[in-house]
């Protein structure tokens, strides 16, 4: 391959992946405001209930925080644990780079294995939490 025919193919490349990306902005563009234009209305109806509103407990609202937030955890964990996979199947059977690659995929599904076990605490606790108070009020 010519040194004019990978520009031309890099500049193929790169103008598909744009307009990839642009294409939905455009497409979304032009979709009415209708009452809710910021979109705050999905997120009420999703069931997420983190605004603490007056039917929501404060309990419920924490629980809810901190599984999203291990959620997120749980999910930087697995791209971890498949970099090192990936650094794993690259390393072309050197003894430095498979060891270090084993040492991250260790990491990772230690890290998971506690963000599981912690959401695991988390939820059996507002769980108690929540029905102790339901059932004394």
């Amino acid at each position: 391959m010519t040194l004019r025919t990978k520009k031309i193919v890099s500049f193929a490349l790169t103008l598909a992946l744009a307009v990839a990306v642009a294409f939905p902005a455009m497409t979304l563009a032009q979709g009415g405001g209708g009452d809710d234009p910021f979109g705050v209305g999905a997120v009420d109806k999703s069931g997420l209930a983190l605004s603490g509103g007056q039917d929501t407990d404060l309990r419920q609202t924490i629980g809810r925080l901190i599984n999203v937030v291990l959620g997120f955890l749980g999910i930087i964990a697995v791209i971890i644990v498949l970099i090192g996979g990936f650094k794993y199947m690259l390393s072309g059977g050197s003894e430095d780079k498979t060891a270090e690659a084993r040492k991250m995929i260790v990491a990772g599904v230690i890290g998971l294995a506690i963000i599981l076990s912690a959401w695991a605490i988390t939820t059996f606790v507002i769980s108690r939490l929540v029905a102790a108070a339901t059932d004394e009020g």
